[in-house]
């Protein structure tokens, strides 16, 4: 069974979310673990987040399940049910088609990092709860849409 050498691992960061929305996401970053393995059915990354930063928008996936631990620091799910903290060592698990809106902040003054596995599918819809807008993925890549399927152009006033 190989090792894993997180020290060789490129780190990725940055937002495929369209302007204005991609700037919630300053300070996080990720380590892919699954796509340096060659891993196609689950996703398996570290997710680190610096003070202030969020994972994502708060969103939710129609056929992917999702499970976090955080690994070190302190940080808060922010989903339907309002603000719940997460310590080191404290998982949360959103299933697919829950359309509980979730997402990961930092919001202590000490980096964060976690832990998120989730499966992988050929094609997924994700949804975001505060906002007008989607993402549809698939072999072609990532197209965002408001809800009703027009495009978004990220200039929208949400």
């Amino acid at each position: 069974m190989p090792k894993i050498d997180l020290s060789e691992l490129p780190v990725k960061t940055g937002s495929i979310y369209p302007a204005p929305h991609d700037e919630a996401m300053r300070g996080r970053s990720s380590i892919r673990l699954s796509d340096a393995y060659g891993l196609g059915q689950i996703g398996v990354n570290i997710t680190i987040l610096e003070p202030g930063a969020r994972s994502s928008l708060r969103h939710w996936h129609e056929t992917q399940d999702e499970f976090v631990i955080v690994l070190s620091g302190t940080c808060v799910l922010i989903d339907d049910n309002g603000e719940t903290p997460l310590a080191t060592g404290e998982c949360a698990a959103f299933p697919a088609g829950d359309p509980n809106g979730h997402c990961i902040a930092n919001n202590s003054t000490t980096e964060a990092r976690f832990l998120v596995v989730g499966t992988r599918t050929p094609t997924e819809t994700a949804h975001y709860s505060d906002i007008d807008m989607m993402i549809h993925m698939d072999e072609a890549g990532a197209a965002f849409s408001h809800r009703d399927g027009t495009p978004y152009s990220g200039e929208e006033n949400d």
